[in-house]
C-alpha cells in the first residue's frame, strides 16, 4: 500500500507521520488498548493520531504490538496469520513476534495463510504510526472476518500480556451515507463503545466491528473504560459530503487506575457546584453547553454519583447507576438531585453551602459477581475497592466503595447493602444478583474560599 494509502518516500512518510502525532491532541496517555481507523493518511490520519499519540506515552515499555484488522478482499472463517517472518514499510521492518503467537497456533479457529493479507490494508496503514509512536517493537499481526466476538476475546486473551504489550483494533466506521447520516450513526457507535455494548454495534456501523467487540468483552472482563478522543468523516479532509466514510479513535484504560487531569477534576466540581448555586437561585440544574471541542474526557458516557457531606455527615447522595449521557451533564444533574431531591434530606439551603463538602465519583461499568450464596458473595468482596450492587424482588440497592470505611466488615456490609434496597438481612434467594464496580473520586469544599 505504499504510495497508494501512504507516501512510499521514507522522508515524505516520515515527517506527515510525525507531524500527524505533534499535531494529535489526547489527555489520556499510556492506555492498554485503542481502536483507531485504517483509511489512507490524507483521510483518517489525524483522528489515528491521536490514538498513537496517547499510545506513545509508554514508548519503550511497550515492546509488542497486537494488530487486529478486518478483511477486504479475501474473506476469513476464523483468525488468520501470516507465515511473514516481518511486516515493511519505508521506515523499516517490524518482526512477527512468532514465539509469543504460541498459543494462538493451539486454537482451533486459527490458521496461518498469507493469501488473506495480500494487498490488506487495515493492518499495512497502521505500521508507520506504530514504528514512528513506538519505536523497535515486534507484531503480532491477525485478520478476522467470519468470527465470532467471543473468539476474538480468547484470542485477544491469550497474548494480552502486560504492560509491555498493546492491542490496537483496526476500523473505520460507517460506509457511504450523507455526511449527516454518517455522523449519526457514528455518534451512536462510539456510544456503544463507551458504555462496553458491544451488542449496539450493527454490521452497518463498523467495518472492524468483530474485532470492536472482542475488544469490548475483554474490556467488560477486566473492568476497563473506553474514551472516545477523536471522530470525524472524510466529508470533514475535504472531499464529496454525500457519501462518506466515518472514522473513530478510542482508548482502552484500567478503570481502577484510570484518572482525569486534575484541571478536569476541579472543573466538574465547579460545574457541581454552580448546578446547586442555581438550584437555589432557580429550582433547576444548570444546563450544560457542549460544544464541538469539548474535551472528550468530560464529553464521554459515564455514570457518576454526587455526594454532599455536612460536618462529616451524610447531607444527600445522588447518582446513575448506568452511562446513559455525557459526564459533564451528569455531574450537573446528580450534584442538583442530590442537595434538593435526595428523599432523606430537606432541601439544600443557602446557609448550609459553606459547611458542606462535595464529591463526584466516576462509576465504573458494573461486572457481574457469581455467586450462589450470600457466603460466596461475602468472600468474593475485596474491602475499600468494590463498589456493590444488589438487585431482588425489584428492589435495588448501591454502596459506594468508600462505605466501607465504616462498614469493613464483609458480612456486615452485605447486610446493610441489603437493608437499603429494602430486604431483610438475612434475606438470600436463587433470584438474588449482584455487581462490582469500581469508581474514581474526587472532592472539595462546596463553597470555596474566596480568591
Amino acid at each position: 500500500m505504499a504510495g497508494v494509502f501512504y507516501p512510499a518516500e521514507r522522508a515524505v512518510l516520515a515527517e506527515l507521520v510525525v507531524g500527524l502525532l505533534r499535531g494529535a491532541r489526547c489527555e489520556i496517555a499510556g492506555p492498554k488498548a485503542v481502536i483507531a481507523p485504517h483509511a489512507g493518511l490524507a483521510y483518517s490520519g489525524a483522528i489515528a493520531a491521536t490514538a498513537y499519540r496517547a499510545l506513545a506515552a509508554n514508548r519503550g515499555t511497550i515492546k509488542r504490538v497486537v494488530l487486529v484488522g478486518p478483511t477486504h478482499r479475501m474473506g476469513v472463517k476464523g483468525i488468520a496469520l501470516p507465515r511473514a517472518d516481518a511486516f515493511a514499510t519505508p521506515l523499516g521492518e517490524i518482526p512477527v513476534d512468532w514465539p509469543a503467537m504460541a498459543p494462538l497456533l493451539a486454537m482451533p479457529d486459527v490458521a496461518v495463510d498469507d493469501r488473506p493479507f495480500e494487498r490488506e490494508h487495515s493492518l499495512e496503514v497502521h505500521l508507520p504510526f506504530i514504528q514512528a509512536a513506538l519505536g523497535p517493537v515486534t507484531l503480532i499481526p491477525m485478520l478476522a472476518s467470519a468470527v465470532t466476538p467471543e473468539r476474538v476475546e480468547a484470542a485477544l486473551a491469550a497474548v494480552w500480556g502486560g504492560p509491555e504489550t498493546a492491542i490496537i483494533v483496526s476500523s473505520d466506521l460507517s460506509h457511504f451515507h450523507d455526511h449527516e447520516t454518517a455522523s449519526g450513526f457514528d455518534r451512536a457507535c462510539s456510544k456503544a463503545i463507551e458504555l462496553l455494548k458491544a451488542e449496539d454495534i450493527g454490521d452497518h456501523q463498523a467495518c472492524g466491528r468483530t474485532g470492536i467487540k472482542g475488544l469490548i468483552r475483554m474490556a467488560q472482563r477486566l473492568d476497563m473504560r473506553a474514551t472516545t478522543v477523536g471522530l470525524g468523516n472524510s466529508g470533514d479532509t475535504g472531499q464529496p459530503r454525500d457519501r462518506v466514510v466515518g472514522y473513530g479513535a478510542y482508548v482502552f484504560e484500567q478503570a481502577g487506575t484510570a484518572r482525569l487531569h486534575p484541571e478536569r477534576q476541579g472543573f466538574l466540581l465547579d460545574v457541581a457546584r454552580r448546578s446547586i448555586r442555581r438550584g437555589i437561585t432557580a429550582g433547576k440544574p444548570i444546563a450544560v453547553q457542549i460544544g464541538d471541542n469539548a474535551p472528550p474526557t468530560l464529553t464521554a458516557h459515564r455514570a457518576t454519583f454526587v455526594t454532599l457531606e455536612q460536618e462529616g455527615r451524610l447531607r444527600g447522595c445522588i447518582g446513575s447507576v448506568i452511562a446513559h449521557r455525557p459526564l459533564v451533564e451528569d455531574v450537573a444533574e446528580n450534584a442538583f438531585k442530590a442537595a434538593f431531591g435526595d428523599p432523606r434530606f430537606p432541601k439544600l439551603t443557602l446557609g448550609e453551602l459553606a459547611r458542606c463538602h462535595l464529591s463526584v465519583a466516576i462509576l465504573s461499568t458494573p461486572r457481574p459477581i457469581a455467586c450462589a450464596s450470600e457466603e460466596e458473595l461475602v468472600a468474593s468482596l475485596r474491602p475499600h475497592l468494590d463498589g456493590v450492587i444488589l438487585q431482588d424482588r425489584g428492589r435495588r440497592g448501591l454502596f459506594l466503595p468508600h462505605v466501607w470505611s465504616g462498614l469493613p466488615d464483609r458480612a456486615q456490609f452485605v447486610r446493610q447493602l441489603k437493608a437499603k434496597a429494602g430486604l431483610p438481612r438475612d434475606h438470600w434467594s436463587p433470584t438474588m444478583r449482584a455487581w462490582r464496580f469500581g469508581t474514581e473520586k474526587f472532592a472539595g469544599d462546596l463553597a470555596p474560599p474566596a480568591a
